[in-house]
């Protein structure tokens, strides 16, 4: 994938992680962008304008109200003259300001005047990352369309170890490409179902048996397909997340509901089975709030869940061109994946290692094989968003040879 001819404005918030917006602005022109750099005034405090000016071999942008920069440009065909603009880093300000539709400086400015897609790569303190505040800027800007590369997890410059790190720079070129892989609309015509996020068995009114997933691989996924044109069906269980935008979104509990919902979805060019599906649900289920009691611990009774993956799989009428599954091992992942793939029947298997010490379970990043006919191709850890957007391209590029044979 190269990005010729693609112009980008890379705006470079404040941060300790801003300069690695010179690397990533140096990437990007290594696969065929342009770039042009606009700095913050927090950005400024820790790279130069020359810095980025001198990279990119393009101005540098960083006042609002810049005479000679007025006159070149002008702050809203800058904001107009990009195919994409890209905010890395993006501080907890910036996209709080974002969110409210502040307009106070030439970068805010920017924002709010474009008419382009909009990608956002956060980095701040692991706090300032988890604040109920930012997680809600994060859901508006979603909700407003806005495109992002979720944060890393590890070391920071403040010496805290958790979620919040910037993305690492081939993780966000692979975003960017990503956006436009295989190319603009390669998906219109196309109808994909994606199931994602856990699935809740009642206990009771108050209690359920479910699993760690957060949904996150399956809606970056259904976002990925929403951008290359396809029409997208999202399935999803119980999440904290944002439907992404464009998608219609069908809201389920158990597994039986999500299994009359993607059924109702057919028919589909291409079903992706994200969600981590329950196996069993519980028959002895209570109308009331069950009651401790001194005759023991309750005795709950199982059945086994509609099988969604195998059904898709083998169905006999209307089945999806394409079925991909995903595996969640926490040993052996390539091999009991593929014994998955076989037993299942779909075409494709995306297995990852969700063992404790993964961080794949609820984290922002994932290492994933893809299994297919012809074997195991493994990928490097990359964020789920780039796991998304590289996944689209195969799809895409799946469906389209399909339908040329």
């Amino acid at each position: 994938m190269t990005l010729d001819g693609k112009r980008i404005l890379l705006i470079i918030s404040g941060g300790v992680a801003a300069y690695k917006a010179l690397e990533l602005a140096r990437r990007l022109m290594d696969v065929g962008a342009d770039v042009r750099g606009v700095l913050t005034p927090g950005g400024a405090q820790f790279i130069t304008p020359l810095s980025v000016a001198a990279l990119t071999g393009n101005p540098c942008y960083t006042d609002l109200f810049s005479l000679k920069d007025e006159a070149e440009m002008g702050h809203i065909q800058l904001s107009r003259d990009a195919d994409l603009i890209l905010v890395a880093p993006a501080s907890a300000d910036l996209m709080a300001k974002m969110a409210a539709g502040i307009a106070g400086d030439l970068a805010t400015t920017l924002l709010l005047a474009t008419d382009k897609p909009v990608m956002v790569a956060p980095a701040m303190n692991l706090e300032m990352w988890a604040h109920a505040a930012t997680q809600r800027n994060v859901e508006q800007l979603q909700n407003d369309g806005i495109h992002f590369i979720m944060p890393g997890t590890g070391m920071m410059a403040c010496g805290e170890v958790g979620a919040g790190r910037l993305a690492e720079v081939p993780d966000m070129v692979a975003a960017v490409e990503g956006f436009w892989s295989v190319g603009a609309g390669s998906l219109t015509g196309k109808h994909i179902i994606v199931t994602a996020g856990p699935t809740q068995e009642a206990i009771d009114p108050v209690r359920y048996i479910a699993n760690r997933s957060s949904g996150r691989q399956g809606y970056a996924i259904a976002a990925s397909l929403v951008r290359l044109g396809a029409k997208v069906t999202l399935v999803s269980g119980p999440t904290s997340l944002a439907a992404p935008s464009g998608v219609n979104f069908v809201q389920v509990e158990s597994a039986r509901e999500m299994a009359v919902a993607v059924d109702a979805a057919i028919p589909a060019d291409a079903a992706i089975c994200v969600a981590a599906v329950a196996d069993w649900h519980i028959t002895n289920t209570s109308d009331q709030k069950m009651k401790k009691s001194r005759d023991g611990i309750p005795q709950l009774e199982f059945a086994d869940n509609p099988d969604i993956l195998q059904g898709l799989s083998t169905k006999q009428e209307d089945r999806p061109a394409l079925v991909v599954g995903f595996a969640a091992e926490t040993q052996d992942v390539i091999r009991h994946a593929s014994e998955k793939r076989l037993r299942k029947g779909c075409d494709w298997i995306v297995a990852n290692d969700v063992s404790a010490n993964s961080g794949v379970m609820g984290g922002c990043n994932n290492q994933v094989h893809l299994i297919d006919d012809s074997g195991a191709d493994s990928w490097p850890q990359m964020t789920k968003e780039a796991v998304a957007a590289k996944l689209a391209t195969k799809i895409a590029s799946a469906l389209d040879n399909d339908l040329n044979e």
